[in-house]
């Protein structure tokens, strides 16, 4: 038999940080639309959610590198990049050649 307290920590939700949450929401998007969709997301997400700024780059970044994953090539995938978040798009495709 459960005691309340052993209920509670068996279904307690771990916590997941906004910017980890955004990553995995962004990367999914990529994978089923295109990173041109995701690009669009994250721009709008750094204008409504403006305390998520200073991960702006590491969240392009990481769209980057999924764009080499998803097209298997560092061209293909840097011709989706644009200027959100300076070239962190292009920066996060480029060294998927470093790997």
């Amino acid at each position: 038999m459960l005691t309340a307290s052993e209920h509670r920590a068996s279904t307690k939700a771990t916590y997941r940080a906004p910017q980890d949450a955004l990553r995995d929401r962004l990367v999914a998007e990529l994978q089923e639309k295109d990173p041109g969709v995701a690009l669009t997301s994250l721009q709008q997400e750094m204008s409504e959610r403006p305390s998520l700024a200073r991960h702006c780059a590491s969240l392009a970044r990481a769209l980057g590198r999924a764009a080499v994953q998803k097209y298997g090539s560092v061209q293909r995938a840097s011709s989706w990049s644009r200027p959100v978040c300076d070239t962190s798009f292009a920066t996060g495709a480029s060294r998927m050649l470093d790997r």
